[in-house]
């Protein structure tokens, strides 16, 4: 397979310094770049069997890399009905209605991307869609994909009639006062009581999906991810593309360590670390420590406003803390779930003592950080920590004015204190950016322009929330492609536009370092080259 490459006529981008390469066009050879140069001293590299694209000027920046996202999953979950762009119950009762009148008799109607703020300031529950529902097994995926609602009909197919215990502290059947379920289902555990029940699609077609989001997620511009999960057939669907020459992106994969897990569970979880094959490998391992503060399942120093998230996901803490150590003294690096201020606290904690405990030098890392004091922040650069951020959650699903379910559930204060991306990054930590798919939309450079204007995707006329912890355009570029080859400790051949790096490359129509914020989700993705071939290429090219 042809893998020589010559882009002539390009303004090259390093996003270290935030100004163009002198030179003007590259080749790649192997996967790597092989030289930089002006365009006749590369064009005199090509032959008859290099592909030559004259780029006309357009920028190139290293790949863009999403350091938080699910592709298996997602790829499974973001299928029947779009509910993201509902506003208020009467909007999902009118999709609902829609997709009813669609479905087959007896066909179970899912949804997905549902915003607790259409309630408003009623529960979240199955009630205001019972009428529309009747006799219909449904499941709607709440936008967290902690949570889901399940109708009355699919929880009878279920067998659920009243509360459940879980390993997962915060899982839940949510029941009324007379203990029977709201239809409100907290975290995996409870969710996948009702799940199963649904008809699932054949092994094919859930390859299929795959392939076509990953496809997708080429042309929006990703040449790569930090994938966090490596559940059921996540594996061996990235090595039949990979082997098939149909993975568009470089996948870097941790696998989930459950409560429950015990000690042959965590020398399995060491045992995969560097499986793998020619662009994906297992690297790392995904815990959670909390759930969200939107469902009441984050875990606050301080109860929120309802009198919940007073828990954390695992039922006994430490025992987080001790396979924590276990992994760091194997070198592995931890990914830690941590969303509330007293789950960021105790990651922290238990990296310190890991630390402290001896072992090799291991990049740790915190996901979401939603809402954490000052002196828990000062200690990600102090313990090395890396701070893995998703900017268009802040934008897409909270309000400036707090009005919003997580603001209102959180209070002033704690509100107040929102996805502090300024204050990590100033305080030494090493931020990386991503989108957490299919929570929110994987395209990159919305995920830096959120990063950037803080502001509600569908209305950039709204208010920012906290705009004093917007990211610059380069500290925006730089969390999508050098902070994201160093977390996964590959700062020395990746992030750069350089000989020797690989030839991961993103190619955009205009400069996103001049391109205001509100503009720079709409420029054009032109190429996309992973390990020195196009997986996206415009046809203006």
């Amino acid at each position: 397979m042809n893998d020589r490459l010559v882009l002539l006529s390009a303004r090259l981008l390093d996003p270290v310094t935030g100004l163009f390469l002198p030179q003007t066009a590259l080749a790649a050879s192997g996967g790597r770049i092989a030289a930089l140069g002006d365009d006749r001293e590369i064009s005199a590299l090509a032959d008859s069997s290099t592909t030559v694209i004259d780029l006309k000027g357009a920028v190139v920046t290293p790949g863009l890399v999403d350091g938080h996202l699910h592709p298996v999953s997602g790829a499974e979950l973001t299928h029947g009905l779009d509910l993201s762009g509902c506003t208020d119950v009467d909007g999902v009762r009118e999709a609902l209605a829609r997709g009813v009148r669609a479905l087959a008799p007896g066909a179970w109607l899912h949804g997905w991307g549902l915003d607790p703020n259409v309630f408003g300031d009623r529960p979240v529950e199955t009630a205001p869609f019972d009428e529309v529902l009747d006799g219909v097994p449904a499941l709607l995926l709440l936008f967290d994909a902690h949570s889901l609602l399940a109708s009355r009909r699919a929880l009878e197919l279920a067998g659920v009639d009243g509360p459940r215990r879980f390993d997962q502290a915060s899982a839940e059947v949510v029941c009324d006062a007379d203990g029977r379920p709201t239809g409100l289902l907290l975290e995996d555990a409870a969710c996948e009581l009702v799940e199963p029940a649904a008809p699932q699609p054949t092994r094919a077609e859930r390859r299929d999906r795959l392939a076509a989001a990953l496809r997708a997620m080429a042309a929006a511009g990703l040449t790569g991810g930090h994938a966090m999960d490596a559940n059921g057939d996540s594996l061996a669907f990235y090595r039949e593309l990979d082997e098939a020459g149909e993975l568009p992106l470089r996948l870097r994969v941790a696998p989930w360590c459950q409560p429950g897990t015990d000690a042959d569970g965590v020398r399995e979880l060491i045992g995969l670390q560097g499986r793998g094959g020619r662009l994906w490998r297992v690297d790392g391992v995904k815990i959670f420590m909390d759930g969200t503060i939107d469902n009441g399942t984050a875990w606050l120093e301080q109860p929120d406003r309802h009198g919940e998230s007073t828990a954390a996901f695992w039922p006994d803490p430490e025992v987080y803390t001790r396979i924590v150590g276990e992994l760091h003294r194997a070198g592995v690096p931890v990914a830690t779930h941590a969303i509330g201020d007293a789950a960021v606290r105790h990651v922290l904690d238990a990296v310190e003592k890991a630390r402290a405990d001896g072992g090799p030098e291991v990049r740790h890392r915190v996901e979401h950080i939603e809402t954490v004091p000052d002196d828990t922040l000062r200690r990600f650069a102090r313990l090395g920590v890396i701070a893995s951020m998703q900017p268009t959650h802040c934008c897409d699903f909270t309000r400036a004015d707090h009005t919003d379910n997580w603001s209102r559930r959180l209070g002033e204060e704690r509100a107040g204190r929102a996805w502090r991306c300024r204050d990590l990054r100033d305080s030494g930590a090493t931020v990386v950016l991503g989108s957490d798919w299919p929570i929110a939309p994987y395209p990159p450079l919305g995920v830096m322009a959120g990063a950037r204007h803080r502001r509600p995707t569908r209305d950039l006329s709204r208010p920012p929330h906290g705009p004093e912890q917007a990211l610059t355009a380069l500290e925006a570029l730089q969390g999508m492609t050098v902070a994201a080859a160093y977390a996964a400790g590959e700062e020395h051949e990746a992030g750069r536009i350089e000989p020797g790096y690989r030839a991961d490359l993103t190619v955009l129509g205009a400069d996103p370092l001049a391109t205001p914020a509100a503009e720079l989700a709409d420029v054009p993705v032109l190429l996309t080259v992973l390990d020195g071939r196009p997986t996206h290429r415009d046809p203006a090219l």
